[in-house]
């Protein structure tokens, strides 16, 4: 799939998804956010696809929303802005819950929405010539359908600064609040993402999903009977599954796995 907005490589079992407007800095708008959440879920369906990267071209990762169909939007009602961004929440949802791994590649500014979409992602691979804000109060918005997201990756606290002040930071910033998991120098952002996309795809697609389902299931909840419960039937169904048997058969017959 390739479109004027969008593109998608497929390279070695490894979707790179680019945001492909660079002279608006890789804004979307409504056709777009719906292009992204249809090509995620065929990702999702693509028994082939074993990892996803997202990225942008050009000088920036994304700067949020287009402005131009911000305006457009402040024109209707309440409920037409409801129904535009409720497209908006599903599409990081889809993201979100997209049962490859997948990985945001962050070279440049990531502003609004953009930082959104990074939120989603599994990891977040940052080069230290990356920059981020949560610019929506300047502009008399709210963070809000990327703010679930954002604040399970830095915390509440850090979410009353940033969101407030509207303030820029760093990439080194950014790790530190938890928002990207690693910052590299930006000549090996490349090669890290790649060396990050084959060691995923040596891992069991099916166990890459169940984490996935366990990691949601487990966020925010207290250790009780019913936690320890789902954990224990996870473990049995994964490990009765056919993967299952197989990871386990081929280690110790110190194979590699069938998958």
């Amino acid at each position: 799939m390739s479109s004027n907005k969008l593109k998608l490589e497929v390279n070695d079992k490894v979707a790179n998804l680019i945001l492909d407007q660079p002279e608006k800095h890789n804004a979307f708008d409504d056709i777009i956010i719906k292009e992204i959440k249809d090509t995620i879920d065929n990702i999702g369906q693509n028994p082939e696809i074993r990892v996803l990267v997202l990225s942008g071209s050009g000088k920036s990762f994304s700067a949020g929303a287009d402005l131009g169909w911000m305006r457009r939007m402040s024109e209707f009602d309440e409920d037409e802005n409801f129904s535009d961004a409720r497209s908006l929440a599903d599409m990081l949802n889809t993201l979100n819950l997209c049962p490859k791994p997948t990985i945001a590649k962050v070279h440049g500014p990531a502003i609004g929405g953009g930082v959104g979409l990074i939120a989603c992602c599994d990891m977040a691979i940052a080069a230290d010539t990356a920059i981020f804000s949560f610019s929506e109060s300047r502009l008399g918005l709210t963070p809000s359908t990327i703010g679930p997201y954002i604040i399970k990756s830095i915390g509440s606290r850090n979410a009353r600064r940033f969101f407030l002040t509207a303030e820029r930071f760093d990439a080194l910033t950014a790790l530190e609040i938890g928002l990207v998991n690693v910052v590299v120098p930006a000549n090996d952002l490349d090669q890290y993402v790649s060396d990050l996309t084959k060691t995923l795809s040596k891992n069991s697609p099916n166990a890459i999903r169940e984490c996935k389902k366990l990691i949601d299931y487990i966020d925010g909840r207290n250790i009780d009977r019913p936690v320890l419960e789902y954990t224990a039937k996870h473990i049995a169904r994964v490990r009765s599954s056919d993967e299952g048997k197989e990871g386990i058969t081929a280690f110790l017959e110190k194979r590699k796995p069938n998958w």
